[in-house]
Protein backbone atom coordinates (compact mmCIF):
# COMPACT_ATOMS: atom_id res chain seq x y z
CA UNK A 1 0.00 0.00 0.00
CA UNK A 2 1.69 3.46 -0.84
CA UNK A 3 3.29 2.69 -3.85
CA UNK A 4 0.66 3.64 -5.92
CA UNK A 5 -1.29 6.48 -6.02
CA UNK A 6 -4.87 5.06 -4.94
CA UNK A 7 -7.09 7.97 -3.04
CA UNK A 8 -5.36 9.09 -0.13
CA UNK A 9 -7.46 10.63 2.99
CA UNK A 10 -5.06 12.77 5.79
CA UNK A 11 -7.57 12.59 8.98
CA UNK A 12 -7.54 14.71 11.48
CA UNK A 13 -7.36 13.17 15.52
CA UNK A 14 -8.97 15.76 17.65
CA UNK A 15 -12.78 15.46 17.45
CA UNK A 16 -12.52 13.77 14.49
CA UNK A 17 -10.76 10.07 14.79
CA UNK A 18 -11.04 10.86 18.57
CA UNK A 19 -14.51 11.83 19.98
CA UNK A 20 -12.90 13.97 22.68
CA UNK A 21 -15.37 16.74 23.03
CA UNK A 22 -15.94 16.60 26.93
CA UNK A 23 -12.23 16.89 27.49
CA UNK A 24 -11.40 19.56 25.62
CA UNK A 25 -14.64 21.67 27.15
CA UNK A 26 -13.62 20.44 30.83
CA UNK A 27 -9.89 21.48 30.35
CA UNK A 28 -10.48 24.89 28.21
CA UNK A 29 -12.77 26.07 31.18
CA UNK A 30 -10.29 24.81 33.51
CA UNK A 31 -7.63 27.34 31.96
CA UNK A 32 -10.54 29.94 31.92
CA UNK A 33 -10.61 29.59 35.47
CA UNK A 34 -6.58 30.47 35.51
CA UNK A 35 -7.62 34.17 34.35
CA UNK A 36 -11.23 34.36 36.24
CA UNK A 37 -13.37 33.97 33.03
CA UNK A 38 -16.47 32.26 33.34
CA UNK A 39 -16.99 29.07 31.80
CA UNK A 40 -18.18 28.33 28.53
CA UNK A 41 -20.60 25.79 26.91
CA UNK A 42 -19.70 23.16 24.10
CA UNK A 43 -22.14 25.24 22.20
CA UNK A 44 -20.27 28.53 22.54
CA UNK A 45 -17.06 26.98 22.18
CA UNK A 46 -17.80 25.32 18.86
CA UNK A 47 -19.24 28.90 17.92
CA UNK A 48 -15.94 30.89 18.97
CA UNK A 49 -12.97 28.36 18.32
CA UNK A 50 -10.19 29.75 15.95
CA UNK A 51 -6.74 28.75 15.13
CA UNK A 52 -4.36 30.54 16.15
CA UNK A 53 -5.55 29.31 19.75
CA UNK A 54 -4.61 32.68 21.35
CA UNK A 55 -7.14 34.22 18.89
CA UNK A 56 -9.45 32.12 20.31
CA UNK A 57 -9.05 33.59 23.74
CA UNK A 58 -8.72 37.21 22.53
CA UNK A 59 -12.38 36.45 22.03
CA UNK A 60 -13.28 36.32 25.38
CA UNK A 61 -11.11 38.36 26.55
CA UNK A 62 -11.40 41.35 24.61
CA UNK A 63 -7.84 41.29 23.95
CA UNK A 64 -5.14 38.67 23.25
CA UNK A 65 -3.35 37.04 26.38
CA UNK A 66 0.07 37.81 27.26
CA UNK A 67 2.68 35.91 26.81
CA UNK A 68 2.79 34.65 30.59
CA UNK A 69 -1.20 33.91 30.12
CA UNK A 70 -0.88 32.03 27.22
CA UNK A 71 1.95 30.11 28.78
CA UNK A 72 -0.22 29.71 32.01
CA UNK A 73 -3.73 28.92 30.02
CA UNK A 74 -1.89 26.30 27.12
CA UNK A 75 -0.20 24.46 30.65
CA UNK A 76 -3.18 24.03 32.47
CA UNK A 77 -4.85 22.99 29.48
CA UNK A 78 -3.04 20.18 28.89
CA UNK A 79 -2.53 18.90 31.98
CA UNK A 80 -6.74 19.02 32.90
CA UNK A 81 -6.98 17.34 29.06
CA UNK A 82 -4.36 14.66 29.67
CA UNK A 83 -6.51 14.03 33.13
CA UNK A 84 -9.73 13.46 31.23
CA UNK A 85 -9.11 11.82 27.98
CA UNK A 86 -8.39 8.20 29.34
CA UNK A 87 -12.46 8.64 29.53
CA UNK A 88 -12.91 9.32 26.03
CA UNK A 89 -13.53 7.06 22.74
CA UNK A 90 -12.99 6.64 19.07
CA UNK A 91 -16.10 8.36 17.23
CA UNK A 92 -18.78 5.40 16.62
CA UNK A 93 -18.19 3.83 13.45
CA UNK A 94 -14.39 5.04 12.89
CA UNK A 95 -12.40 1.87 13.04
CA UNK A 96 -14.80 0.20 10.68
CA UNK A 97 -14.53 2.85 8.31
CA UNK A 98 -10.26 3.02 8.75
CA UNK A 99 -10.64 -0.61 8.34
CA UNK A 100 -13.07 -0.44 5.02
CA UNK A 101 -10.89 2.12 3.26
CA UNK A 102 -7.76 -0.09 3.41
CA UNK A 103 -9.56 -2.41 2.41
CA UNK A 104 -10.89 -1.36 -0.71
CA UNK A 105 -7.13 -0.41 -1.85
CA UNK A 106 -6.48 2.80 -0.97
CA UNK A 107 -4.35 4.45 1.57
CA UNK A 108 -4.72 6.91 5.19
CA UNK A 109 -2.56 8.52 7.34
CA UNK A 110 -2.97 10.56 10.54
CA UNK A 111 -1.93 14.89 11.28
CA UNK A 112 -2.72 15.99 14.42
CA UNK A 113 -1.88 19.48 16.72
CA UNK A 114 -1.41 17.18 19.34
CA UNK A 115 1.79 16.31 20.76
CA UNK A 116 3.75 13.49 18.99
CA UNK A 117 5.14 11.88 21.70
CA UNK A 118 1.78 11.69 23.22
CA UNK A 119 -0.49 10.86 20.21
CA UNK A 120 1.16 7.76 18.89
CA UNK A 121 0.41 5.80 21.89
CA UNK A 122 -2.77 7.12 22.75
CA UNK A 123 -3.62 5.76 18.69
CA UNK A 124 -1.29 2.32 19.29
CA UNK A 125 -4.11 1.92 22.58
CA UNK A 126 -6.85 1.73 20.24
CA UNK A 127 -5.43 -0.69 18.05
CA UNK A 128 -5.69 1.16 14.90
CA UNK A 129 -1.92 2.33 14.29
CA UNK A 130 -1.55 -0.51 11.84
CA UNK A 131 -4.23 1.16 9.48
CA UNK A 132 -2.43 4.03 8.78
CA UNK A 133 0.83 5.27 6.21
CA UNK A 134 1.85 7.69 8.85
CA UNK A 135 1.10 8.59 12.49
CA UNK A 136 2.20 12.15 13.00
CA UNK A 137 1.82 14.95 15.95
CA UNK A 138 2.52 18.11 16.41
CA UNK A 139 6.40 19.13 17.48
CA UNK A 140 6.85 22.31 18.60
CA UNK A 141 4.89 25.30 20.68
CA UNK A 142 1.06 24.17 20.44
CA UNK A 143 -1.98 26.26 19.10
CA UNK A 144 -0.81 27.41 15.52
CA UNK A 145 -1.77 26.45 12.20
CA UNK A 146 -1.49 22.93 10.90
CA UNK A 147 -0.61 24.09 7.35
CA UNK A 148 3.03 23.80 7.91
CA UNK A 149 2.69 20.64 9.64
CA UNK A 150 0.77 19.34 6.46
CA UNK A 151 3.10 20.10 4.32
CA UNK A 152 5.50 17.93 6.12
CA UNK A 153 3.49 15.67 6.25
CA UNK A 154 2.98 14.94 2.71
CA UNK A 155 6.45 15.27 1.82
CA UNK A 156 7.90 11.87 4.20
CA UNK A 157 4.50 10.23 2.77
CA UNK A 158 6.64 9.97 -0.67
CA UNK A 159 5.40 10.13 -4.38
CA UNK A 160 3.09 7.43 -3.51
CA UNK A 161 1.02 9.88 -2.40
CA UNK A 162 -0.39 12.46 -4.69
CA UNK A 163 -1.53 15.78 -3.58
CA UNK A 164 -4.66 15.79 -6.26
CA UNK A 165 -5.69 12.19 -5.17
CA UNK A 166 -5.67 13.68 -1.57
CA UNK A 167 -8.42 14.41 0.81
CA UNK A 168 -8.08 15.68 4.19
CA UNK A 169 -10.79 14.84 6.73
CA UNK A 170 -11.01 17.41 9.99
CA UNK A 171 -13.32 19.17 12.11
CA UNK A 172 -12.15 22.70 11.95
CA UNK A 173 -11.34 25.73 9.37
CA UNK A 174 -7.68 24.91 9.97
CA UNK A 175 -7.75 21.66 8.21
CA UNK A 176 -9.19 23.25 4.67
CA UNK A 177 -6.49 25.67 5.24
CA UNK A 178 -4.27 23.20 5.45
CA UNK A 179 -5.15 21.01 2.78
CA UNK A 180 -4.95 23.97 0.28
CA UNK A 181 -1.52 24.28 1.43
CA UNK A 182 -0.68 21.21 -0.18
CA UNK A 183 -3.00 21.13 -3.25
CA UNK A 184 -5.20 18.73 -1.12
CA UNK A 185 -8.75 18.84 -1.26
CA UNK A 186 -10.74 18.94 2.53
CA UNK A 187 -13.90 17.51 3.85
CA UNK A 188 -15.27 18.93 7.66
CA UNK A 189 -16.92 17.23 10.13
CA UNK A 190 -19.78 19.06 12.73
CA UNK A 191 -18.91 16.41 15.06
CA UNK A 192 -15.89 18.61 16.75
CA UNK A 193 -14.61 21.90 17.18
CA UNK A 194 -16.83 24.11 15.04
CA UNK A 195 -20.48 24.68 14.32
CA UNK A 196 -21.94 23.83 11.34
CA UNK A 197 -21.81 27.66 10.11
CA UNK A 198 -18.45 28.51 10.72
CA UNK A 199 -17.40 25.07 8.84
CA UNK A 200 -20.07 26.39 5.45
CA UNK A 201 -18.28 29.82 5.62
CA UNK A 202 -15.10 27.75 4.33
CA UNK A 203 -16.51 27.05 1.13
CA UNK A 204 -15.70 23.20 0.67
CA UNK A 205 -17.96 19.81 2.18
CA UNK A 206 -19.27 19.57 5.52
CA UNK A 207 -21.10 16.62 6.85
CA UNK A 208 -22.66 15.10 10.21
CA UNK A 209 -20.60 11.89 10.26
CA UNK A 210 -17.56 10.16 9.08
CA UNK A 211 -19.32 7.46 7.05
CA UNK A 212 -20.62 10.71 5.45
CA UNK A 213 -17.10 12.31 5.09
CA UNK A 214 -15.88 8.91 3.50
CA UNK A 215 -18.38 8.86 1.17
CA UNK A 216 -17.46 12.53 0.12
CA UNK A 217 -13.52 11.29 -0.13
CA UNK A 218 -14.58 8.68 -2.39
CA UNK A 219 -16.75 10.72 -5.10
CA UNK A 220 -13.61 13.87 -4.92
CA UNK A 221 -10.65 11.94 -5.23
CA UNK A 222 -12.22 9.44 -7.56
Amino acid sequence: MGMHKSAHIVWDWNGTLFHDNDAIIGATNAAFAELGLAPITMEEYRALYCVPVPKFYERLLGRLPTEAEWELMDGVFHRHYTEQRGRCRLTAGAAELLAGWRTAGHSQSLLSMYGHEELVPLVRGFGIEAQFLRVDGRTGPSGGSKAAHMVRHLAALGTGVEPARTVVIGDAADDAVAAREVGARSVLYTGGSHSRDSLEAVGVPVVDTLAEAVQEARRIAA
